[in-house]
C-alpha cells in the first residue's frame, strides 16, 4: 500500500505503531518505522502515519497480532488494529518486473537493504530504529535530505518506468518540501513524460488533488509543464498550448499561505492553460466552459461535486468581466452564488497578473460592501402568481421572472403588486 495514497487507511498514532513494532522485535524479528514518517521526523515535520518494515513474513505477522486484515498479503502488506490505530506492517521485499506501469508481477521477501533499494525516491528509502534511535540508510536519502533533493534510487528511468506515477510524486514531494528535483532525475522524468498516459486518469486526479490545492500549488504546476507533464496531462483541453507562460499564469496569482478547493484549482488550471489561446472573456462563456469541464472529467475522472464547481467558479465571472459594467442586480446575483468566494480568490488572482485588473479593482469595493447585507432575498413572485394573474405559462416566463427580480435587487420595486404589474408590462 502506498504510504501516500489519498484513499489509503487513516492515519495511525505513534505509540499504537511503536507497540506494534516492539511486539514484532520481541517474537525475534527486525522491524524499523519505514519511508514517509522517517522523512517526515527528520525535516521536522509531524508524520501522518508510522508504517512498520519487518523481516517477518505476512503469515507471521497475522500471527503474532490478535486483530490484522490482509490487504496485501501477496506484497507482504498486512494492517494490525491496535490501540486507536491501524497500522501497515511491511514485510521487506524486491519487487519482480513491473509489466502493467504500476506494480510488479511478482515479490519475493527479502532484506532491509534491498527493500530500500526498490522504494522510489532516496528521502522515501530510509529507516528509522526508534529503540535506538538510529537512522538506517542504505541510499544516501540523509543527504539527499540535507542538500534538500529529489532524487529517484537507482537508474531514474528505471525507477520511472517500473511505476509510472513516480513521475508525478517527484513533482509533489518537490513542490511539498521545496526540493530541487536532482538534474538526472529531471531529464528522465522529461524524457518519460508521454507515459503519463498510462496513469488511470483517477490516479492522476489523486495526485493533482495533493499538488495544486495546498500554498505550494504555483511551485507544482510550474514544474508540471516545464518537465513535460502538463501538456500531457491536460492534453483534453481545446486549444492546448506547447509551453504555458508562467507571467500569465492563474496560479501565481493564487498564492497565499492557505489551501484551496479542487473545483478552484481545476477551474484555475483551466484559465492557465486556455489563455495561451485567445481572451479571457471568450474561455467564460457556457459552451467554452462546457467543453473544459468535459475535457477535465476524461482527463482526471473528477467527480460531480467538483465539475459543478469548477464550472460554477468560472461562470461566475462572465457577467463582472463584460465591456459593460455589471448591473447592481448582476453583482448581487454573483454573491448569491454558493461559489462565489471561489470567484472572488479568482479574479484576486486574474488582477495580480494583468488581467481585467481595472475592472476588478473597481468591482472589490462594491463586493466587499454589499456582500454585508442581503443578497438573495426571496422573490416577491414566482410562477404561481403569473398564472394566478391570468398569464398563460411558457418559456417567456423565465424571463419575465429575472426581469422582476433584477428589479427587486435593485430596489425599484418592494412589493408584490408592483412585481405583478411590472411582469404585466414585460
Amino acid at each position: 500500500m502506498n504510504p501516500e495514497d489519498p484513499n489509503r487507511k487513516p492515519p495511525c498514532k505513534r505509540e499504537d505503531a511503536l507497540a506494534v513494532l516492539k511486539r514484532l522485535r520481541e517474537g525475534g524479528h527486525v522491524a524499523y518505522f519505514a519511508g514517509g514518517c522517517v522523512r517526515d521526523s527528520l525535516l521536522g515535520l509531524e508524520a501522518k502515519d508510522w508504517d512498520v518494515a519487518t523481516d517477518a513474513p505476512p503469515g507471521r505477522v497475522r500471527e503474532l497480532f490478535a486483530s490484522t486484515q490482509a490487504v496485501g498479503a501477496a506484497f507482504g502488506v498486512i494492517l494490525v488494529r491496535n490501540g486507536q490505530s491501524v497500522v501497515e506492517v511491511a514485510t521487506f521485499r524486491a519487487d519482480g518486473d513491473y509489466e502493467d506501469g504500476r506494480r510488479p508481477s511478482s515479490v519475493r521477501f527479502t532484506s532491509a537493504e534491498e527493500d530500500a533499494r526498490r522504494r522510489d525516491f532516496t528521502i522515501n528509502g530510509l529507516f528509522l530504529d526508534p529503540l535506538e534511535d538510529r537512522i538506517i540508510d542504505y541510499v544516501g536519502g540523509r543527504e539527499d535530505l540535507a542538500a534538500r533533493l529529489i532524487r529517484a534510487i537507482g537508474a531514474p528511468a528505471e525507477r520511472f518506468a517500473e511505476d509510472h506515477l513516480r513521475l508525478l510524486r517527484a513533482v509533489r514531494f518537490a513542490a511539498r518540501f521545496g526540493f530541487e528535483i536532482e538534474p538526472a532525475t529531471a531529464a528522465a522524468i522529461a524524457s518519460l513524460a508521454n507515459r503519463v498516459k498510462g496513469i488511470s486518469p483517477e490516479r492522476i486526479g489523486d495526485e493533482l488533488r495533493l499538488m495544486l490545492t495546498p500554498p505550494t500549488r504555483n511551485v507544482a504546476w510550474t514544474l508540471l509543464w516545464n518537465l513535460g507533464l502538463g501538456r500531457e496531462i491536460f492534453r483534453f483541453l481545446p486549444d492546448l498550448p506547447q509551453r504555458v507562460d508562467f507571467n500569465r499564469s492563474i496560479f501565481l496569482g493564487l498564492h497565499s499561505q492557505r489551501s484551496i478547493t479542487f473545483g478552484l484549482a481545476l477551474a484555475a488550471a483551466t484559465l492557465c492553460v486556455r489563455l495561451q489561446a485567445g481572451d479571457t472573456l471568450s474561455l467564460l462563456t457556457k459552451p467554452e466552459i462546457s467543453r473544459s469541464v468535459r475535457a477535465m472529467r476524461q482527463a482526471l475522472r473528477i467527480s460531480n461535486d467538483e465539475s459543478d464547481e469548477m464550472a460554477e467558479t468560472l461562470a461566475g465571472l462572465e457577467p463582472l468581466l463584460q465591456p459593460q459594467p455589471p448591473s447592481l442586480a448582476q453583482k448581487k446575483r454573483f454573491l448569491a452564488r454558493s461559489t462565489s468566494p471561489q470567484s472572488r480568490l479568482l479574479m484576486d488572482a486574474m488582477a495580480k497578473i494583468g488581467l481585467h485588473a481595472e475592472r476588478i479593482a473597481d468591482l472589490q469595493p462594491d463586493l466587499i460592501e454589499l456582500s454585508k447585507h442581503e443578497v438573495a432575498p426571496p422573490p416577491l413572485i414566482d410562477g404561481d402568481d403569473l398564472i394566478a394573474d391570468g398569464l398563460s405559462a411558457g418559456p417567456k416566463f423565465r424571463r419575465i421572472l429575472d426581469s422582476v427580480y433584477d428589479a427587486q435587487l435593485e430596489g425599484r420595486i418592494s412589493t408584490k403588486e408592483e412585481a405583478l404589474t411590472l411582469a404585466k408590462s414585460i
